[in-house]
């Protein structure tokens, strides 16, 4: 009985231990890949910066609303812009209350989110008369949008493109159901003055609460009045905006099973031959490849998360 007891003891400590390697890959690891991923694509932003002949931004000292805000001095360009490819940078974000300068990327897949936030390919892009609807990352992956509840009304995001610098002021928050899509509705008309077209703004979407996939926490913010929108969008057709890619890959499931089993093999191998030959030298020689399979276990169950998460 005592052995049994001693043998269960093990298992739970075990279990633990994994979990908490688990949830450090999460917070802390996944962060390491997308640090890399924006170093890589702020050089490929500012290097189309440069090829198209759009100077890059000039931040003054102007004190746009609250005090210590600035804002940048490019004009937008009025011509209706090119849409980037999937993957490609599409702006950079920056919210300063909450310490946020990300590069946006075109697209909401798995992939696209783990390079940082993404912009919804069927809304407009930012700057255009319509809806940007970005999502971003609560708690893994950087964070982006890690702070995106303190956000209040009046609070400045800014966010620099290839056609100019765009301003936005904060006009709401809430927080919605994952399935209620119609947040990010791309084409928002004043229902006060709807003569007047579509209403420039952007929505940013992450999860929500904190470590928590339950709810979606919304922030949307309008173009600030002394500026110019840019045209809406013309080629985009009828968009079908739905949820997929952002409630994780169920088609990870079985990779992950057979990793964590593979994992698990390599684990017992480790320790039946730690038993036998207990020395440094043995340690370490299981303890890598019992790493290596750890790491791709980790890797293809992060996947059955939300995308957002």
């Amino acid at each position: 009985m005592r052995r049994v007891v001693a043998a269960l003891g093990r298992t739970f400590i075990t279990a633990g231990i994994l979990i908490l390697l688990f949830v450090g890959y999460q917070l802390w690891g996944t962060g390491i890949y997308t640090s890399r991923e924006q170093d890589q694509l702020a050089r490929d932003f500012e290097t189309t910066l440069s090829r198209d002949g759009v100077p890059a931004p000039v931040t003054t000292t102007t004190t746009v609303g609250l005090p210590g805000e600035t804002t940048e001095t490019i004009e937008p360009a009025l011509d209706a812009p090119t849409i980037p490819a999937e993957g490609d940078p599409v702006a950079r974000i920056k919210i300063p209350k909450i310490g946020v300068d990300k590069i946006v990327v075109n697209g909401v897949s798995r992939d696209d989110l783990r390079k940082g936030p993404g912009l919804y390919p069927e809304t407009a892009l930012p700057g255009q008369a319509g809806n940007a609807a970005i999502a971003g990352h609560r708690t893994t992956y950087g964070a982006p949008f890690g702070d995106l509840d303190q956000l209040v009304i009046g609070d400045l995001i800014q966010v620099q493109t290839l056609y100019g610098v765009f301003r936005f002021r904060v006009t709401e928050q809430l927080i919605v159901a994952p399935s209620d899509i119609g947040v990010i509705d791309p084409k928002p008309v004043d229902s006060n003055a709807p003569s007047k077209g579509l209403v420039p703004q952007i929505t940013l979407t992450t999860c929500n609460p904190k470590y928590s996939a339950a709810q979606r926490l919304i922030v949307k913010a309008d173009l600030a009045p002394d500026q110019v929108a840019l045209p809406a969008p013309t080629s985009r057709g009828n968009p079908q905006i739905s949820e997929e890619g952002l409630s994780g890959e169920s088609g990870s499931t079985s990779p992950a099973a057979l990793a964590g089993l593979i994992a698990a093999l390599i684990g017992l191998a480790w320790w039946l031959l730690f038993h036998r030959h207990p020395s440094w030298t043995t340690w370490l020689v299981g303890a890598v490849p019992f790493a290596v399979a750890l790491f791709f276990f980790y890797s293809f169950l992060e996947r059955v998360l939300p995308a957002n998460y």
